[in-house]
């Protein structure tokens, strides 16, 4: 991703990484994390020569030092794709840091004098893809199955007393020690390789639609960002399919009479049980395994972090958006998503808009357009075979080792390996091998618990403090596409941050995301945790929402982020839901107190605060 030109000095800037102390507690808080990872004081001169913003939008909570492991392969493999695999002409990849325990970013520029060597290589490679989409996904689809199989098929237990005769017999030569290593560094590797097919298609899908979105601007001068995005809107996605699960439990569940047993869902189990054992139960209860795998690999977080909560582990989660939509369905509400009437609207705005071209430039346009739908679905359902999927998997397994070192004695809490990083893991795992191996008491008992402790109480007070928006002097000009369309960060954006927009007072700017108005109380939630507070009418505010929110939407009028732009996760979701949103406020869920009217117009990006 290209750098712009850095700002004239006059101009008002965010706060310097070194200038920032960390809330109190949390002294210390950069040994917990690998020294590249943060800001080093021997770097000063080089680093606040950058602009960094907070990525909220995916990180948007303090990242304990084992979950990094998100940012680092996801935003890793991003460049690589960027700037080895397809060499996208004008874009490499993204730095990152971690500043007070949150995830910061930086474009990186490619040199002007390589974009023109570029352009052809990106045209051979990226062709490729665009003129064989759909077998390529095919085999991708098999690809990423059989890595999450092998994620599957990794089990992490206790060393045994012995190694089983049958081994010695056999003369296998080794223990189960060394497959306790392998298997971790194994996992590991998965991870890493899953989350490089993540982005085989994404950010050709990213580049479709922008292509589509340049020729649009040259050729529609005055056409609204929202009108391009309405013009790929109304596919059938497979990140949906969750909820539409759940839509479908809920119906079954009124048909044939089950509805009582949904008043309180606090017990998945006593509820299940209840399920399976009544007499209209059996078609309830076989459309409940059918769910389980792939689609309750779903979390109500985003898949960074292992606190996230999967339906597949914490049936009550969804049992209990299952008998939220019961409810509307016997207050007579209409809980389909209506894609037709979605399409409707698409094909509209593209007859209008096709209607003004003629000729080459109508082919143009049909080919750019035809494109941009074709791979548009993959934006959103990667989402759901990686974030959520995989790394569902990924996190029940390392659970399962940190719950398994915890029984060890290594450290008090069953997920308190969170705040080791991978490498420290690994030597844990050494010596709790070696101890094994030697037939004495392993080393990290008497260590880790303590340190473990310290660890807890630092990333707890960093937890007290929000994070800057940004970091350093911002660019003159913010012209770099993935920025503006990903993250909503505009010119605009940078000074209401600064408080130097013009937005009058009593108001918020951000993105319009997703059109029509809406009125009503404020509903402000930091976490997946508080989805349950949300109540009929309210307008949700939030640092950002995740597609596996779509449950509540049915509820709600509308919805306000802090962050994210036109092709963020919150946008297309509120678009498909046809819901009113505006993305990228900045500073929405702190300013904003739930109760408090709101007005949301989703198509000019303006909140206003009625009271």
């Amino acid at each position: 991703m290209s750098e712009t030109t850095v700002a004239a000095p006059a101009r008002k800037t965010f706060p310097s990484p070194y200038d920032q102390a960390p809330p109190a507690g949390a002294e210390g808080w950069k040994e917990l994390y690998a020294y590249n990872l943060v800001f080093q004081d021997n770097r000063r001169q080089i680093e606040e020569a950058k602009f960094w913003f907070c990525d909220s939008q995916h990180w948007p909570t303090v990242t304990k030092p084992f979950e990094t492991i998100g940012f680092e392969f996801a935003v890793g493999c991003l460049g690589q794709y960027n700037s080895r695999q397809l060499l996208i002409p004008t874009a490499n990849g993204i730095e990152y840091r971690i500043h007070n325990g949150y995830v910061f970013m930086s474009p990186v520029a490619v040199d002007p004098a390589e974009i023109e060597a570029r352009v052809p290589q990106f045209m051979e490679r990226a062709g490729h893809y665009f003129q064989n989409w759909e077998n390529l996904l095919e085999q991708w689809h098999r690809k990423l199955r059989a890595t999450i199989d092998e994620m599957e098929a990794i089990e992490f237990t206790a060393l045994p007393d012995a190694i089983a005769l049958q081994d010695v017999l056999d003369g296998k030569g080794t223990g189960p020690a060394t497959e306790l290593l392998a298997d971790y560094d194994r996992l590991i590797a998965l991870a890493y390789r899953a989350w490089q097919y993540h982005f085989e298609f994404l950010n050709l899908g990213y580049v479709a639609y922008l292509d589509l979105f340049m020729f649009c601007k040259e050729a529609f001068p005055r056409i609204p960002d929202q009108a391009i995005a309405t013009l790929v809107q109304g596919v059938d996605m497979e990140l949906f399919r969750p909820d539409d699960e759940l839509k479908k439990l809920a119906k079954i569940a009124v048909r044939d009479g089950l509805t009582a047993l949904f008043a309180d869902t606090s017990d998945a189990e006593a509820t299940l049980t209840a399920l399976r054992t009544h007499p209209s139960g059996g078609a309830w209860s076989e459309a409940w395994a059918a769910a389980q795998d792939p689609w309750f690999n779903f979390t109500t977080g985003n898949g960074f972090y292992a606190h996230d909560e999967y339906w597949r582990d914490v049936p009550s989660i969804a049992l209990g958006f299952i008998a939220g939509y019961i409810e509307r369905l016997q207050a007579g509400a209409d809980i389909d998503r209506h894609v037709a009437e979605l399409v409707a609207e698409r094909d509209r705005i593209t007859t209008e808009y096709a209607e003004l071209l003629s000729g080459d430039m109508l082919d143009t346009f049909q080919g750019k357009l035809g494109l941009a739908r074709t791979v548009y679905p993959y934006v959103e359902n990667h989402n759901f075979y990686i974030e959520h999927w995989t790394m569902g998997v990924f996190w029940r397994k390392i659970r399962q080792l940190s719950a398994l070192l915890q029984q060890q004695g290594f450290w008090p809490g069953a997920g308190d390996m969170m705040y080791l990083r991978r490498d420290e893991v690994r030597e844990v795992l050494f010596d709790y091998v070696n101890g094994w191996m030697v037939g004495a008491p392993a080393i990290g008992p008497d260590y880790w618990p303590t340190e473990v402790e310290r660890r807890r109480g630092i990333v707890d007070a960093l937890s007290t403090a929000r994070p800057q928006p940004a970091l350093n002097r911002p660019p003159a000009v913010i012209t770099e596409p993935f920025t503006l369309m990903l993250w909503g960060i505009t010119d605009d954006q940078i000074q209401n941050w600064l408080g130097t927009g013009d937005v009058p007072e009593g108001t918020l700017k951000g993105m319009a995301a997703s059109p029509g108005v809406a009125e009503g109380p404020a509903r402000v939630i930091a976490t997946a945790d508080q989805l349950a507070d949300v109540q009929e009418g309210e307008i949700l505010v939030a640092p950002v929402t995740a597609p596996s929110w779509g449950p509540i939407f049915g509820k709600i009028r509308a919805t306000v982020t802090d962050i994210g732009g036109m092709m963020s996760h919150a946008a297309i979701v509120c678009r498909e839901y046809g819901m009113p949103a505006v993305t990228g406020t900045g500073t929405a869920s702190s300013e904003i107190r739930t109760g408090q009217r709101l007005r949301v117009d989703g198509n000019t990006g303006i909140v206003t605060l009625i009271d």
